[in-house]
């Protein structure tokens, strides 16, 4: 039977913060190697023999850095869902169930997108069980073998065996330490991983008998879908309409039909600075370097630099990350309650909880260099072939100085090109594009001036993009 990989993008992870922002989330970043989360979520099934192309439900907000991660390691989506407005996984997958039996029913391998599995070969042992048990009606979930007294995790408890895996006798909440010291000692506990294997159909019936507020709401959402590129979109209010709701309460703890592989193969997900240290390499200290960093009696502790020289002497146990606008640091013990700082960090309405200096956009990047009252220095570049939308500012004048490449430049009715070391002026309410027809990155250096120069400050004229 053919399977789908349906990876779920959404979440803003929180405790991995100041490296992931709301904006530019911890599935989206190279963490354990070269790729991000998401792309090595991506490739755990592309040579799989019955696999078809994933279907990634994200929000709207990530969906060019979403389908640009995937065009960097050559996978081509069956398509990527948008939602409005994030609902947790039951929906989620709901509308990845719904988009499978568009053509026929095919049994779903849902992924979460920021999990590190390090052994390949264990985890397509395992789905391959799971697969069997989705194709005899049973909702799969993959139960990871405990290696600790974990209380960060919810835990499965196996039931009876069947001819793949073990029936799931109940599903429960994260415990205390001592509770969790029980479930690892009676051998009868696994981890909750979040992963599961289902036909479409089946999931879509469960969901229906067990929450059918939801199954009529993801329903309706559906009836309206519209197609640009890759992209669906759902109808907006229906699914904004939509209970919030996991899949684990909306349907797998009130079926009868759920199932439970049983999974060692080093997973995590890498839930907080502890859970990143803890499946990164580290050197004989048991510390985990990444970056310009200068360490002297120091140990067991995660130390990550991104823009800075970071010198640390005589800690033992902490986590320290440095970047362009933020530095945390924090006992590894503690490194959960890192999502307070980011709830305090909103209630002020700062902006380093969304954003870092570097945003990326679907054309390229920009990041802040230095700012003040009324000025704003910003290093822009432009991807091959590449353009910003045709726009203009109500509030501020620019500046752009071409350091790399040849830029084509549309200021009201003219257009030419700039080559390195050329400049021009953009006056308040001029209309202008800035492009790239060349084959390198275009990068320029450019200096706002005026009263305000909020990102908002953009009336967008023409976009390539669809962006409004």
């Amino acid at each position: 039977m053919k399977i789908v990989p349906v990876i779920l993008c959404g979440g803003a992870g929180t405790r991995l913060w100041p490296l992931s922002r709301e904006l530019y989330p911890k599935q989206l970043l190279p963490l354990v190697d070269n790729q991000s989360l998401l792309q090595n979520t991506a490739l755990r099934l592309k040579d799989h023999r019955d696999a078809g192309g994933p279907i990634l439900v994200c929000n709207e907000e990530h969906r060019f850095l979403v389908a640009e991660q995937l065009r960097e390691i050559d996978i081509t989506p069956a398509t990527i869902i948008l939602e409005p407005i994030g609902r947790n996984t039951a929906p989620a997958v709901a509308l990845g169930a719904l988009q499978v039996l568009i053509e026929d029913d095919a049994v779903l391998v849902v992924l979460p997108s920021d999990h590190v599995i390090p052994d390949q070969d264990a985890f397509l042992g395992a789905l391959d069980r799971a697969i069997t048990l989705a194709e005899d009606d049973h909702l799969v979930t993959f139960g990871v073998t405990p290696t600790r007294a974990e209380t960060g995790y919810g835990y499965i408890k196996a039931g009876a065996s069947l001819n793949a895996g073990d029936e799931v006798e109940a599903f429960v909440e994260k415990p205390d330490a001592k509770t969790a010291e029980q479930y690892v000692a009676s051998g009868d506990y696994f981890w909750n991983s979040g992963m599961f294997v289902f036909k479409a159909s089946n999931y879509l019936r469960e969901l229906a008998n067990h929450r059918e507020d939801i199954a009529r709401a993801i329903d309706n959402a559906f009836e309206t879908v519209s197609h640009e590129d890759v992209f669906t979109r759902v109808g907006e209010q229906a699914f904004t309409d939509c209970p919030k709701e996991s899949i684990d309460y909306a349907v797998m703890e009130g079926t009868d039909k759920a199932a439970m592989v049983p999974f060692t193969a080093g997973w995590s997900d890498i839930g907080s600075w502890q859970a990143l240290w803890e499946v990164s390499e580290k050197d004989a200290d048991q510390n985990s370097i990444v970056g310009d960093v200068i360490t002297e009696d120091v140990n067991n502790s995660y130390i990550r630099a991104e823009h800075r020289l970071v010198s640390v002497v005589g800690i033992d146990d902490l986590v320290v990350v440095e970047t362009a606008d933020a530095i945390l640091i924090t006992s590894q013990s503690e490194s959960q309650n890192v999502k307070k700082i980011v709830t305090q960090l909103q209630t002020s309405e700062r902006e380093e909880r969304m954003t870092h200096r570097k945003v990326f956009r679907p054309w390229g990047y920009y990041e802040s260099i230095d700012s003040g009252m009324k000025h704003q220095v910003k290093h822009i570049s432009v991807k091959p072939g590449a353009s910003l939308s045709l726009q203009k500012h109500q509030h501020r004048a620019e500046h752009w100085i071409v350091v790399a490449g040849t830029a084509i430049v549309t200021l009201d009715e003219k257009v030419f090109e700039l080559e390195e070391n050329e400049s021009t002026y953009i006056p308040v309410g001029a209309v202008h594009r800035l492009a790239n027809a060349g084959e390198v990155s275009l990068d320029i250096i450019e200096v706002q001036s005026g009263s305000y120069l909020g990102e908002d400050d953009i009336v967008r004229l023409e976009d390539n993009y669809g962006r409004s």
